[in-house]
């Protein structure tokens, strides 16, 4: 198995599940579906477990990471549920995630602690696989998707939304979106060697943008999209690919 899929809010199944299997790493035991899609077996991950009970700063994101990577895997496909800061990127939208900006606090943040080990650093120019980005801007076209734009994400701690000033910060610093689960998942990816892309599906507007977080608009945003969404990562799974002449398999520096 060399493919993956973690859905984020709102997205809990992605196709028939051919098993259930739990794996166990040095961080904690994780639960993921098999999916048998076209003969080849896909593994997904609930990121808040399939009945959404993981708040986002609880989530164990170095277990999930290093589940995936003990089960083989070299490529993640990931939704985010997220805000708009963005006038131009409207609840419903659908946006690729280019970079970050990182405004977590209590998060256990890297596989790299040191002691026995020497000293690493990860390059994060291009946090997520510009190979991904790619094949799925040309996979939703090919399926109607229709795709409004990249995104910088901004990730908080959560699970309280943010004030209408932090907003106006992170909108300063050209912020698009705000989640709250991204960060530390890209940086994990990226220390394993893993390709990793997310497409994010925006749910509200952030606090003082327009109007006020509403649930239903939340839920209606994430039914609206899901689908097509999770249908384009399993036909990019299903082409050509490849880690050759790729950064995200190329980025660790020692010292």
């Amino acid at each position: 198995m060399e493919k993956a899929i973690i859905g984020g809010t709102g997205v809990y199944d992605a196709g028939s599940i051919s098993e259930k299997r739990l794996v166990n790493t040095k961080y904690g035991e994780v639960e993921v579906d098999i999916l048998n899609i076209n003969g080849e077996e896909i593994v997904f991950l609930a990121r808040h477990g399939k009945e959404h009970s993981v708040p986002p700063h609880l989530i164990n994101y170095r277990a999930n990471i290093m589940a995936l990577k003990q089960l083989g895997i070299k490529y993640i496909y990931a939704t985010v549920a997220v805000g708009s800061c963005n006038e131009n990127y409207e609840p419903g939208d659908i946006v690729i995630i280019k970079d970050f900006i990182d405004f977590t606090k209590l998060r256990p943040m890297t596989f790299f602690e040191g002691k026995d080990e020497p000293v690493k650093h990860v390059d994060m120019s291009e946090p997520y696989c510009k190979k991904l980005r790619e094949k799925f801007y040309l996979t939703a076209r090919d399926i109607g998707l229709d795709i409004k734009g990249e995104a910088v994400y901004v990730c908080t701690e959560g699970p309280r939304f943010e004030t209408q000033y932090e907003i106006k910060m992170y909108k300063n610093l050209e912020g698009d979106v705000v989640g709250m689960t991204n960060v530390p998942e890209v940086v994990l990816a990226k220390e394993l060697g893993i390709c990793y892309g997310v497409v994010g599906i925006i749910t509200n507007w952030c606090t003082g943008i327009k109007g006020e977080i509403a649930i239903h608009d939340i839920q209606g945003a994430l039914e609206k999209s899901k689908a097509k969404i999770t249908e384009g990562f399993i036909k990019v799974f299903s082409s050509d690919l490849n880690q050759e002449n790729c950064k995200c398999n190329n980025s660790i520096i020692e010292l």
